[in-house]
């Protein structure tokens, strides 16, 4: 039997620059569905003490103005310094940096895998965060298969959320706290639907917020025109895929572009060296952000677009373990199923502790983690091009092939 443990640390208020004096600290255990185990108060200097009673994976939630940030929590000793932000439902320096949309077809549908890059560079640092905190307009057709959000902290994964609908039909929001940039961290949302396909298929994308860029990725194979009064622009330094890119989109005004024919993503090679997305080594890099004239202004975004397979089926196989016997699986730490109402700021974690009923429930839990591991393996480059290419083709046929089973 393991003694508790006494934690300690300090929170400050980024805000104000300011200890965050009166915020509750609370010790949390992701592995049995968040569950409180500790409570503390953070002092007129910021320091505050909890007492660890297991040693079970716990992290360290502070709650600020009903937004909550978290921290891992060590066996023993001190616990990193937690930073705040005051909060407010619209903040100035938010924007986004590109929305980037992945086309291909399947059994007659469209598939869409649409991913928002969203700063925050609010002075002094805020976070956004309301009902409404991020707001998206899909096809009124759209049937969503996946939806995450996730935040701009090193090492942060993506956790599953609900989408609110929200006015007319496609309307959505996002209950999910933009929080101010960290580095070249920034907030992600990421959204994975399907539209039914007949050869061709008009998108009126609407921006809720400034865009920098509006990208459209397809197949080689497929067919792609701007609307009338949009201007889009063709990308030609990828050979593998066709690059569109609209700039400065304004809230509130449609684009337009029309897709037609058929064809798949190409998935073989991701982070090559050389290929669009990477620096040599396989590095992410280039892109948005750089002067106007680069000649991809979506190439750092390819690299996260064409790996989204791998998470599109971990989380599916989190969704299927998420109701095991005796415990709560999770993606990641605090991934809300989809009945839920996700809490803000919810901290991504690994959950290889969780036990899921059966063998193929074991199975699944473990092919997710893995895939989860090499994608944070590719992030830190500690895996080849190749070795990368080799492993996730393995593990998501395996993971097919549970998931059919399930």
């Amino acid at each position: 039997m393991a003694q508790a443990v006494q934690l300690s640390g300090t929170v400050t208020n980024k805000t104000t620059g300011k200890p965050a004096s009166g915020d509750s600290v609370v010790l949390v255990e992701p592995m049995t569905g968040m569950t409180e185990v500790a409570r503390a108060t953070v002092d007129a200097s910021g320091h505050y003490s909890i007492n660890r009673p297991t040693n079970a994976p716990s992290l360290v939630k502070v709650i600020h103005q009903g937004a909550e940030y978290f921290a891992d929590a060590p066996q023993s000793g001190t616990i990193p310094e937690i930073s705040v932000y005051d909060v407010a439902a619209k903040v100035d320096g938010v924007f986004i940096e590109a929305d980037v949309m992945e086309l291909e077809t399947n059994n007659g549908q469209l598939h869409v895998l649409e991913r928002y890059f969203v700063h925050n560079t609010s002075n002094p640092p805020r976070t956004q965060w309301s009902a409404k905190s991020f707001e998206v307009v899909l096809p009124a057709e759209a049937v969503i298969e996946l939806a995450q959000g996730q935040r701009p902290k090193a090492g942060a994964l993506p956790t599953t959320l609900k989408l609110q609908p929200d006015g007319p039909k496609g309307h959505y929001s996002f209950n999910f706290p933009i929080q101010p940039d960290e580095g070249e961290k920034d907030t992600q949302f990421n959204i994975s639907y399907t539209l039914p396909y007949s050869g061709s298929f008009t998108f009126h994308p609407q921006e809720s917020l400034s865009a920098q860029n509006v990208g459209v990725l397809l197949p080689k194979s497929m067919t792609f025109a701007a609307g009338a009064g949009s201007a889009f622009s063709a990308i030609n330094q990828d050979p593998n895929i066709q690059t569109f890119v609209a700039r400065n989109a304004v809230p509130g005004k449609a684009l337009e572009f029309t897709v037609s024919g058929t064809g798949n993503m190409p998935r073989e090679d991701q982070g090559a060296g050389g290929q669009a997305g990477t620096q040599p080594g396989g590095q992410p890099g280039g892109g948005i952000g750089e002067p106007i004239n680069t000649p991809d202004p979506l190439s750092k975004y390819k690299w996260w677009i064409l790996g989204g397979l791998a998470l599109v089926f971990a989380a599916a196989a989190a969704f299927l373990l998420r109701k095991p016997v005796g415990a709560t699986g999770v993606l990641g730490a605090a991934a809300p199923s989809a009945t839920t109402h996700p809490a803000p700021g919810a901290y991504v974690v690994n959950s290889h502790h969780a036990a899921p009923a059966g063998k193929n429930g074991a199975l699944l839990a473990a092919l997710k983690e893995e895939l989860f591991a090499l994608e944070s393996d590719k992030l830190t480059g500690e895996v080849t091009p190749a070795e990368y290419a080799e492993t996730k083709a393995a593990l998501e046929t395996v993971l097919k092939r549970a998931l059919k089973k399930k």
